[in-house]
């Protein structure tokens, strides 16, 4: 493919950029604790740069030590000591001819307390963020003023550290966003009010970094095209915003949307399509004559060229794409789409994140971890020694692809008739097309390595020594669990529902199993049939980012599905399955035409004894050596490759 918009120079300002491809901030917490750039953070940010990235917005960064912790290990720019580790972060982004700005940032009443050291939290009023639950106190006249201050510091620190540019955060319902917004500013002083109120502060910061900084040294805003939240500010409110802005003169406008409460706005699952927000940006962009940079879900090169042949925005921006694949621009340039592993909107980020651990990727090993695990580390003595991995599902593929790159022969061997594994099946419930993607550009990169693959061929100890294998890599998958109570033999398991053996249609259908699995195929069969998921315990989807589960039942609903929760199952009859409510020990029937177990899986070591008798070397992974998530499969399967 020939991107020609997507790979032509650009300007913000007199910047010049090397192409159209803007890394959107996205937050880690790669930075240190005292909140300097470490190398880990240097690292990941420079990965993206040799990538292919024109610009690289980083994530949120403090600018105030008080009030303004939005996360743990968060960069920070409060503080001259920060300055030496932001000129190492400036040189290495660089070097490959790519620009950095430094995204100022305060949370305002989305963090917690406990972040601010037991602290209360602040807002412009006593409004509420409804998804934290704290009630913040009311800035000061005064306070508001230091906070300008801040941000002011902060651009002077980054433009000392020699970062070409700082972008103020002003959507996403945190502060600078919550003084523009009717919905959280009530204040009755300078900085609420009317329209002019309201942009007070954002004014003041902009013109006090313009005064400290210089008039040529860029500033980006991030807001708003919609908050979708009520009472606060719609379309035309925030295109009155962006035109206010240009006349400050800024350089660039960042158009996302949401905020906390808006929920999965700001930061989609699968279940939105790429663009379905282009409305927003385009209009602004019709609007002002400054360069306009968009966020719309974008996972595809092609639908990026897109958004700029159409108008939506003079950059575009591409943020989980970029953990997914620290390469996803220079894949594009070489018209490797199919190469590219795209972000599969599994929110796995943002789960990580919310447990105050650095972030992960589900289809990226290596984020996070390129200084120990990337490619440049990896120890490439395999010598051509042959190794066996045995099961095609995304454990094995990705174990076959690290062995290749490390310099062993690696077999593929797959009983099946085709590489993917259990993804072929969980690409099968609606909006999981991008699983089928993922599948696609795994099988490409064990073509690219000239891994052999053994389709049809199921392996066998004497299958191994034939190649003459120097160690075993089990990756059967997993059983699905089928407990053994009465008439649990009348039951069909999910995976047969899914691929397509056992069709259900018209009929009452008991989902047995909460999880990610008994959560997707009840809205696979939602869509023919009545269906009731049964789960044990007091919540289903306790796996998946709380977005995800809201989406997902929001449409199982739609459907006319149900979920019950705190039951298990304790026998299937005809037409009916006996409950046991887990509260109370009473016995519950319930009506089921039909009954789908869709609980864990056992890992499937049917190999293992007979392998370690003859191989030294036998290593389980995926839900072979434990049953977990494709995330999991594809993490263990690449650290025990690396290792082996």
């Amino acid at each position: 493919m020939n991107y020609p918009k997507l790979f032509e120079k650009g300007r913000i300002g007199k910047l010049e950029l090397k192409n159209r491809i803007v890394m959107t901030a996205m937050g880690t917490s790669f930075a240190s604790s005292t909140g300097e750039a470490s190398d880990e953070i240097i690292r990941y940010y420079a990965d993206r740069a040799k990538g292919g990235c024109g610009l690289i917005i980083t994530e949120i960064c403090r600018i105030d030590e008080e009030t303004g912790i939005g996360v743990s290990n968060q960069l920070c720019a409060t503080d001259s000591k920060h300055i030496p580790r932001l000129v190492r972060l400036a040189e290495a982004v660089h070097a490959y001819d790519t620009k950095i700005f430094l995204q100022l940032h305060h949370p305002g009443n989305e963090t917690y307390g406990r972040l601010l050291h037991g602290k209360q939290i602040v807002a412009p009023s006593e409004v509420m963020c409804s998804v934290v639950g704290e009630m913040p106190r009311a800035l000061t006249t005064q306070e508001v003023g230091e906070l300008v201050q801040k941000f002011v510091k902060g651009a002077y620190i980054a433009k000392t550290a020699g970062i070409d540019g700082v972008e103020i955060h002003a959507a996403h319902g945190y502060l600078v966003n919550q003084f523009l917004s009717p919905h959280s500013n009530k204040r009755t002083d300078k900085y609420g009010g009317d329209f002019f109120n309201r942009m007070r502060f954002v004014t003041e910061i902009i013109k006090g970094i313009q005064f400290t900084c210089g008039p040529a040294f860029p500033i980006s805003v991030r807001i708003d095209g919609n908050e979708y939240i009520a009472d606060g500010m719609d379309e035309a409110e925030c295109l009155h915003v962006a035109r206010y802005l240009e006349s400050l003169g800024i350089s660039c406008l960042n158009v996302s949307c949401g905020t906390y409460e808006s929920g999965a706005t700001i930061i989609e699952p699968s279940c939105y399509q790429e663009g379905w927000k282009k409305h927003l940006a385009k209009n602004i962009k019709a609007n002002v004559k400054i360069p306009v940079i968009a966020v719309n879900t974008v996972k595809h090169p092609a639908f990026a060229e897109s958004l700029l042949e159409e108008g939506v925005s003079d950059f575009v921006g591409v943020a989980r794409g970029q953990l997914a694949d620290a390469e996803w621009g220079n894949k594009a340039k070489a018209g490797e789409d199919v190469l590219i592993r795209k972000c599969i909107g599994c929110m796995n980020c943002f789960r990580i994140a919310n447990m105050g651990r650095p972030i992960e990727c589900t289809v990226n090993p290596i984020l996070g971890r390129e200084l120990t695990h990337g490619e440049d580390k990896m120890v490439k003595d395999g010598a051509g020694r042959c190794v066996a991995v045995i099961g095609g599902g995304p454990a094995g593929m990705q174990a076959a692809v690290v062995l290749a790159k490390r310099g062993f022969t690696p077999v593929l061997f797959e009983k099946g008739s085709a590489l993917g594994g259990s993804m072929n099946l969980a690409d099968k419930p609606p909006h999981k097309e991008l699983i089928e993607e993922f599948i696609e550009t795994q099988v490409a990169e064990l073509d690219r390595l000239g891994v052999e693959v053994r389709l049809n061929t199921e392996a066998t100890v004497e299958s191994c020594k034939e190649i003459g294998a120097c160690g075993v890599f089990l990756a059967t998958g997993g059983i699905p669990i089928v407990p053994g109570i009465p008439g649990i033999e009348k039951a069909v398991k999910a995976e047969d529902v899914l691929n397509g053996t056992v069709s259900l249609k018209g009929k009452e259908v008991a989902v047995i199993g909460g999880g990610v699995t008994g959560l997707e195929t009840a809205e696979y069969l939602s869509q023919d049939n009545k269906v009731t998921v049964v789960e044990m315990m007091n919540a289903v989807g306790t796996t998946l980012y709380p977005s995800v589960v809201k989406l997902l039942l929001k449409r199982l609903a739609d459907n006319g599905g149900k979920v019950l929760t705190g039951h298990a199952l304790n026998a299937v009859g005809d037409g009916e399955v006996m409950l046991s409510n887990s509260a109370t020990a009473f016995d519950v029937k319930m009506k089921a035409d039909a009954v789908v177990m869709a609980l864990s899986v056992r890992p499937n070591r049917t190999l293992q004894e007979d392998l370690e008798k003859n191989f030294d070397r036998v290593i389980l992974i995926g839900d072979a050596g434990s049953a977990g998530t494709i995330a999991d499969a594809l993490h263990t399967a690449y650290d025990k490759a690396f290792v082996f």
